[in-house]
């Protein structure tokens, strides 16, 4: 049994929240959002929150039943309040700067990147070794962040990269006389 799926989903003040069939969706401050739930799981909405049930005994049910969840949760919490990562940068000579909506990252390669944001989502700089990566879906904001880190990962021996801010990189140590 799910623990997560047991417990229904607040809509939040300021969210108004709408059951189609097999479709929910969300409409708030920051935007509009929806999620198409899997036909072996029933979403119903009740008052002012939504139930999430399996809609029979089987594994694949009850597989599919906290994810639903979880999932009808992020959408409430993305429209009211939005997701935000933010990637630190180290190495010497590596800094980000804003071209427009553009990032423009330099990172010890001949060429500077230039990393252009999918809809929805908005980067900013606050300092040249800082990146902020903010929009209203948790999924497509963590798939920008981790772009972003892939151009250059944190490698073990300097800690020079992209990281996650708080990420901890484990360290090596280097070649001995």
């Amino acid at each position: 049994m799910s623990r997560i799926g047991k417990k229904p989903v607040q809509v939040p003040a300021g969210v108004t929240a709408t059951v189609e069939g097999q479709k929910v969706t969300a409409k708030g401050p920051k935007g509009e959002l929806f999620f198409v739930v899997n036909d072996e799981v029933i979403v119903k909405l009740e008052e002012n929150t939504v139930a999430v049930t399996p809609a029979n005994d089987s594994k694949d049910a009850r597989s599919k039943w906290g994810m639903s969840r979880t999932m009808v949760e992020n959408i409430f919490k993305g429209v009211k309040d939005g997701y935000e990562k933010k990637l630190e940068i180290n190495g010497v000579g590596y800094r980000a700067s804003m071209q427009g909506k553009n990032l423009q990252l330099q990172l010890g390669f001949s060429h500077d990147v230039v990393y252009e944001p999918p809809a929805g989502i908005t980067l900013a700089c606050p300092k040249p070794t800082e990146i902020s990566v903010t929009g209203i879906d948790k999924q497509i904001v963590g798939q920008v962040a981790a772009e972003i880190r892939e151009y250059r990962g944190p490698e073990p021996y300097k800690g020079k990269g992209v990281k996650y801010a708080g990420e901890r990189i484990i360290r090596k140590e280097g070649k001995k006389k």
